[in-house]
């Protein structure tokens, strides 16, 4: 049974958010909750048997203070530039707010980075301390050159190799004193988060404390109804499992944490804690179903880019509301769906209207906004969006046009203001004249049972510009024998006009992803000089 929603307007809800004021600083955040909710239970980290696991938000923003007099006395400055690498885990929420409580900048590093990966993040984020998870030193000493003084890592979990500290070592520094206190302000830089683009090395996008702020306080009231078990199924290190942690502090609710974030647990997770909101992404959806799957206390979900037919059936199955979203790490939340339409647009395909705070625009090359229907570049503006590309001007140049941020996603707008994207802007096939969505070819392939993804390039044609490819993982259990290239058309041709249709066919074991588990097309369109070759040609009857 669905629960019920606030029926709170959109546009009075806009106002009463731009109209409200916000603290001072995240750190401001959490003392704000503490002091309405200090006996709440603020998080459990349920891998973890420690006597931190399980903290009130009173006790946190104890330990929080004791975190930033000690990081201080290790010679964490305002302004330094803290790199995190760990799973989720106490030390991770305490060093970010930390660092927010002393005007310094955290640079969240992806747990599964190589050597090569890690060396880049700390060079180009001009990190002066490291703290990481004892797991990840020996891949330390991979680098080539140990960008970090150990004398300025400290580790958890584990022991600290020569001259590096652990967390209880440097936790010893505090003592009794506080640490400094520091001026706060919103539009001071806190995060330097690495986004997990499909081409080339990630970019640093500077978030502030007003970026998070507004991020945290605007999402949480979309839910439409009260929330106060949140379940973190992603990784600390990504924007996602941040903002859903924020979502438990401005709720004063409390924040359930796996160290490992998987999809395997993820539902189990969910049902054992009786958590009410999780965010849920594909993977978890393409899970096989199980009986137990509605056995949940969800209230409502976060969904992300759910084709109509798998959000309906997304519903069934886990019996509670999913809730349309989109941002990114660049501009926040941008778009979501109201709660008071969430029973009128289930499954439509919409990600809903724009956000507070947001302004959206669909437009032509030019910039010029196109008529409603019609598609064209999504482009954003608003306050508490990122700062820009850390160190990389020309990126972020590049990034806006005339003050709006060029989102890279195709979208249309329908006359009622509904947002629906339809693909990326270097993410199409033009065959014969026309514009195909690799989007919406892959998304009908992903309908399939038998398939467990797919990804969509074009191919360049002599006769027709382009023709479609379709790189096919099958779902456990199935073959190319058994599901075979002309069964995969004879699915397609009832759902796709006839010239969306692939031409050409090839079976992968996976597929190339990012971290955030978006394909990497890039690594498709150049790993061989003839993009035909290994795959079936559906036209001319052959493998290629």
């Amino acid at each position: 049974m669905f629960s019920d929603f606030d029926t709170e307007d959109p546009e009075s809800l806009r106002r009463r958010l731009e109209a409200a004021p916000l603290p001072d600083s995240l750190y401001d955040q959490l003392r704000d909750t503490a002091m309405r909710h200090g006996d709440a239970p603020a998080w459990h980290f349920i891998d973890s048997d420690t006597s931190s696991a399980k903290q009130t938000w009173r006790e946190v923003l104890r330990s929080v203070d004791r975190t930033a007099c000690a990081l201080e006395k290790l010679g964490v400055k305002p302004g330094s530039h803290v790199a995190v690498m760990t799973w989720n885990c106490e030390e991770f929420v305490l060093t970010w707010l930390a660092l927010a409580r002393q005007q310094a900048v955290i640079v969240p590093v992806n747990a599964t980075y190589t050597a090569r990966e890690i060396d880049y993040v700390l060079e180009t984020s001009d990190a002066t301390f490291l703290v990481v998870d004892a797991e990840f030193v020996p891949r330390l000493a991979e680098l080539a050159a140990m960008r970090v003084s150990w004398q300025r890592v400290v580790v958890v979990n584990g022991h600290a190799p020569e001259d590096a500290r652990t967390w209880a070592e440097v936790m010893a520094l505090a003592g009794d004193e506080p640490a400094s206190e520091v001026p706060r302000n919103r539009d001071s830089l806190l995060n330097l988060q690495y986004t997990s683009g499909t081409t080339g090395f990630s970019k640093a996008c500077m978030l502030t404390h007003d970026y998070w702020l507004v991020l945290a306080h605007t999402s949480t009231a979309f839910f439409g109804t009260p929330l106060k078990r949140f379940y973190v199924g992603s990784s600390l290190f990504y924007m996602v499992g941040q903002r859903i942690f924020l979502n438990a502090m401005v709720s004063g609710g409390c924040a359930f944490l796996p160290r490992k974030a998987g999809a395997k647990r993820f539902m189990p997770d969910v049902s054992a804690h009786a958590c009410d909101y999780c965010a849920l992404f594909d993977m978890v959806y393409k899970q096989p179903a199980s009986p137990g799957d509605a056995r949940n206390a969800l209230k409502i979900a976060t969904i992300f880019a759910f084709s109509p037919a798998h959000h309906r059936d997304f519903e069934r199955r886990f019996d509670v509301r999913g809730q349309e979203y989109y941002g990114m790490t660049e501009i926040g939340g941008a778009a979501y769906m109201p709660a008071t339409a969430l029973e009128q647009m289930s499954g439509s395909g919409s990600c809903g209207i724009a956000a507070p705070f947001r302004e959206l625009k669909v437009a032509d090359e030019t910039g010029q906004p196109v008529a409603a229907g019609e598609p064209g570049e999504l482009m954003v503006r608003g306050r508490a969006l990122f700062q820009g590309y850390y160190k990389q001007a020309e990126a972020t140049r590049d990034a806006f046009l005339d003050g709006w941020f060029r989102t890279g996603d195709i979208a249309r707008r329908d006359a009622a203001g509904y947002l629906f994207i339809i693909g990326r802007l270097k993410d199409m096939v033009r065959r014969n004249g026309e514009n195909i969505s690799a989007r919406e070819v892959e998304s009908v392939l992903r309908s399939m049972p038998e398939v467990q993804d797919a990804a969509v390039i074009a191919v360049p044609d002599p006769y027709h510009d382009e023709e479609v490819k379709a790189y096919i993982q099958l779902a456990p259990g199935y073959d190319a024998h058994t599901v075979t290239p002309q069964h995969i058309a004879a699915y397609c041709k009832p759902r796709l006009a006839a010239f969306k249709l692939p031409r050409y066919v090839e079976y992968r074991d996976s597929l190339p992803l990012t971290d955030s588990q978006r394909v990497q097309k890039k690594v498709l369109r150049t790993e061989k000089p003839d993009l035909r070759v290994g795959a079936y040609d559906l036209k001319e009857d052959c493998w290629r």
